[in-house]
C-alpha cells in the first residue's frame, strides 16, 4: 500500500495527476490546462490540434504490429467541479489542490478533487509517454466545460477523427462498464426583483441551513438526499405565514450539476419577535434532523444576527413569488426505466439560487435518458415560469446515449475482463451527462463505452478515489488495449 503522497507519485498515472492537480482548471478556466496539454505533446514529438474552445487532440502512432489495428479514440474532459467547505481560503482560479494520501485514498483538503475527470487525464497523459505498451493509433481527445455545459464536446469537429470506436474514462465504478447515459438540459427561471424600504424598527437576522451531504445530480439524486434549496423554502413559508418577515436577499448551491448542500436568507424581523422566531426555527431544526435522519443526518439551521445588508428588502409580491419558486419547482427523481432495473429514466435539481439588485435566478439541472421526457419537463420549468411572472433561458442542451447491444467494444471489454479476472464485469447505465452521446450524434457509426476507477462523493469536497481501484482499472485498460489488434 502507498503510505504517502511521495510513494504514489511513482506511480504514472498518479504522476500525472499530481501533475495537473498543480493546475486550477474549473469549468470556464481551462486556458492553462489546455495549453499545458499541448506543450506536454510537443515535447513528446506527438501531434496536438486546439480548436477556439480549447479542447484538446492528440494523436500517436500505433505501437509496432499494430498499425492494422482501427483507431482509437480515447476521451476525457480537463475540467473539474470546484467546490470547498464553509470557511476554506481555498482560490480555486490560482492555487494548486493540496492532494493527501488516508489509507487506500486520494483525497484533497477541503476541496473537490478532481478526479472527476482528472484521472481521464492522467490516464492519456501515462499513456502517451509511454513506450512499451501496445495499442492501436490513438486520438486521445480532452474536452472542456463538460461539467456544465458540455460546449468543449459540443464544439470539437468531427473531421479530426478516423476512429469508430471511442473509449470514454468519465466513469466511477471499477468492475463496470457503461453503455449509456442520459441527456441534459439547463433551465433557469429569472424573476424581476421589486423592492421596498426596509421598515426601521425590523432587526437583521441571517438564516443559513448547513450539513447535507449533496452530491452529484444525476449519480446521487435516487439518494433522496436534501437539497437546501427546497428547505429553505419550506421554512420561509412557514416564517411568513407567523411573523413580520422581509427578506433582504438569498441564495443557495454553487453548481447546477450538484444538489445544494447550503442555503442561506438574509432577512428581518421586529425585535420583539426574536424569542418565538428562534424557537420557531427549533422546531423545523427538529423537523428536518427527523426527515433526514438516514440520508442527511448532520443537517442542521443556524440564526443569527446580522448587519445589513442594504436599506431595501423584497417586496411583498417579490418575496411571496421567491418562496413559491423554491417550493413548487420540482426536484429529484421523475421516473424510473422500465426497461433497466434501478436505473433512474428523468430527474431535474433545483441546484443554484442567485440574486443580484435586479433579478433572482433559480437554476435546474434536468435530466432524461428519454428525449421526449426531457422537453416535456421544460414544458413544466415554462409554465411554473409563467405562472409566477418570469422568463425561462433553456441552454446547456446535450443528447443522451442510446444502449447498442451489439456493440463490439462492448464485447471485447466484456471478453478482456473474462480473461482476466475469470468473471463478468457488470453492464451499467448511468443517470449522468456523458459526452459519448455527443460524439455519437458528430461520429456516423461510432461505438463507444466508458470505464473508470473507483470515485466516491464527487462534486462534493469529500471527494476521493481508490488508489488499489485506480491502479487496477488502469491494467485492465492497458490489457483491452493490447487485445484490439485482433479488431
Amino acid at each position: 500500500m502507498y503510505r504517502t503522497l511521495e510513494e504514489l507519485t511513482d506511480h504514472p498515472v498518479f504522476h500525472y495527476f499530481a501533475e495537473i492537480s498543480k493546475i486550477p482548471r474549473g469549468s470556464g478556466n481551462e486556458k492553462a490546462i489546455s495549453d499545458y496539454l499541448v506543450r506536454f505533446a510537443k515535447e513528446k514529438g506527438l501531434e496536438a490540434i486546439q480548436d477556439e474552445a480549447l479542447n484538446v487532440i492528440i494523436k500517436k502512432p500505433a505501437a509496432p504490429g499494430y498499425e492494422s489495428a482501427p483507431a482509437i479514440i480515447i476521451q476525457g474532459h480537463m475540467d473539474m467541479v470546484c467546490e470547498k467547505n464553509k470557511g476554506t481560503l481555498h482560490d480555486f482560479e490560482n492555487d494548486p489542490l493540496q492532494l493527501r494520501v488516508i489509507g487506500d485514498m486520494l483525497y484533497a483538503t477541503d476541496t473537490t478533487l478532481g478526479a472527476d475527470n482528472g484521472i481521464a487525464v492522467a490516464y492519456a497523459l501515462a499513456l502517451l509517454d509511454a513506450n512499451d505498451i501496445p495499442h492501436p493509433a490513438l486520438e486521445i481527445v480532452i474536452t472542456t466545460e463538460e461539467e456544465t455545459t458540455m460546449n468543449g464536446a459540443l464544439a470539437v469537429d468531427p473531421a479530426h477523427f478516423k476512429g469508430k470506436m471511442l473509449i470514454n474514462i468519465d466513469s466511477e465504478e471499477d468492475g463496470k462498464l457503461l453503455v449509456s447515459s442520459a441527456g441534459g438540459i439547463r433551465v433557469r427561471q429569472i424573476l424581476p426583483i421589486t423592492w421596498e424600504a426596509a421598515p426601521n424598527d425590523a432587526v437583521p437576522y441571517s438564516i443559513r441551513i448547513k450539513g447535507l451531504k449533496g452530491g452529484h445530480s444525476g449519480i446521487s439524486i435516487d439518494k433522496e438526499r436534501g437539497n437546501a434549496n427546497k428547505l429553505l423554502g419550506r421554512l420561509l413559508q412557514d416564517l411568513t405565514m407567523e411573523f413580520p418577515c422581509f427578506i433582504e436577499q438569498m441564495s443557495g448551491g454553487l453548481k447546477g450539476n450538484a444538489i445544494p448542500r447550503e442555503a442561506e436568507a438574509m432577512v428581518r424581523f421586529h425585535v420583539e419577535d426574536e424569542q418565538k422566531v428562534k424557537e420557531k426555527i427549533q422546531q423545523w431544526d427538529e423537523t428536518f434532523k427527523n426527515e433526514r435522519q438516514s440520508s442527511d443526518p448532520e443537517v442542521s439551521i443556524k440564526f443569527d444576527r446580522s448587519f445589513a445588508v442594504s436599506d431595501t428588502v423584497f417586496s411583498k409580491e417579490t418575496a411571496a413569488k421567491a418562496i413559491s419558486s423554491l417550493l413548487i419547482i420540482p426536484h429529484g427523481v421523475q421516473g424510473m426505466s422500465m426497461g433497466i432495473k434501478g436505473l433512474v429514466e428523468s430527474s431535474t435539481n433545483l441546484g443554484v439560487v442567485t440574486a443580484n439588485e435586479a433579478e433572482l435566478t433559480f437554476e435546474s439541472e434536468i435530466r432524461s435518458s428519454i428525449k421526449s421526457m426531457k422537453y416535456h419537463m421544460v414544458t413544466q420549468a415554462k409554465a411554473i415560469a409563467d405562472m409566477l411572472g418570469c422568463d425561462l433561458l433553456i441552454d446547456a442542451d446535450y443528447p443522451e446515449w442510446p444502449y447498442n447491444p451489439d456493440s463490439k467494444l462492448k464485447k471485447l471489454f466484456e471478453a478482456a475482463y473474462q480473461d482476466k479476472y475469470d468473471a463478468e464485469i457488470e453492464i451499467i447505465a448511468v443517470h449522468a451527462g456523458i459526452e459519448c452521446g455527443v460524439f455519437i450524434d458528430k461520429i456516423p457509426g461510432l461505438d463507444a463505452v466508458a470505464i473508470g476507477p473507483d470515485i466516491f462523493s464527487v462534486h462534493t469536497p469529500d471527494e476521493h478515489l481508490s488508489i488499489p481501484s485506480t491502479i487496477n482499472n488502469w491494467e485492465y485498460f492497458l490489457y483491452t488495449l493490447k487485445r484490439m489488434k485482433d479488431l
